[in-house]
């Protein structure tokens, strides 16, 4: 590994902190571990943190609360975060991503598994940051690849790691309708399992930071049987409710 990156466990299982903390660091990784949720957030602002492993069920703040607050200081919001869960139900998975997290990993945690989801994001987050000096622009949308920011109606849109590299593929390719199959092949690097709801997560929190109606979306569009649709023709005039998720 070219660099020691830094990471942030979020747990207050202290058994189960002090593995993965030996574990990392093993894998030449520099660990801070913090057993509070209201610990944070002075980390993030104290430490250059590469990526956060976040417990649900935290003392202080639950997780929801701490990736909602990553997510909205300037300096962290494209922190990759990688959430921790006991609970395997889709309520989880659906709270947590719209919260802002990149990836979540079900407890008990396997090793090699946690260690191929902290890889990947790091990738993710490192190809995005050398991206080349291209801006997408469609009527009052524009997307910065290399400054990773997004402007619409003059306004800046607060977006996750996740949720900007599935806006800037859609926008590639705008017009197209793009499968399931591809977008993860080309966001999470595996085929789609007919299962994973992430990007209709996803889909669906777009959709209300740009107040495109679930019910008559005009700019993300869902093709029965057949995947997603970034509409580049309907991005004029239409006011926006907020930049949260």
């Amino acid at each position: 590994m070219s660099k020691m990156h830094n990471i942030l466990l979020v747990e207050d299982d202290i058994s189960l902190a002090d593995w993965v903390c030996e574990y990392l660091t093993e894998q030449g990784f520099n660990v801070t571990h913090v057993a509070r949720g209201d610990l944070v957030m002075h980390e993030i602002k104290k430490n250059a943190i590469d990526i956060v492993l976040l417990d649900v069920m935290l003392p202080g703040l639950n997780g929801i609360e701490v990736c909602r607050l990553i997510r909205q200081h300037e300096q962290s919001k494209q922190i990759p975060i990688i959430m921790l869960t006991a609970r395997a139900d889709e309520f989880d998975e659906v709270i947590g991503l719209e919260a802002g997290a990149d990836d979540y990993v079900i407890k008990p945690v396997r090793p090699r598994a946690l260690l191929a989801r902290i890889n990947r994001q790091l990738s993710h987050n490192g190809k995005a940051e050398q991206n080349q000096s291209t801006q997408l622009t469609f009527g009052e949308l524009t997307i910065n690849q290399e400054a990773k920011r997004v402007i619409y109606q003059g306004k800046e849109i607060d977006l996750s790691t996740s949720l900007f590299a599935f806006l800037t593929y859609l926008a590639q390719h705008a017009g197209s309708v793009v499968d399931r199959d591809s977008v993860f092949k080309a966001l999470k690097k595996r085929e789609y399992d007919g299962q994973d709801r992430r990007f209709d997560v996803m889909l669906s929190t777009l959709r209300k930071l740009f107040n495109d109606d679930p019910q008559k979306p005009q700019k993300f569009k869902t093709i029965w049987g057949k995947g997603y649709l970034f509409v580049g023709d309907a991005w004029q005039e239409t006011s926006i409710s907020g930049n949260e998720d």
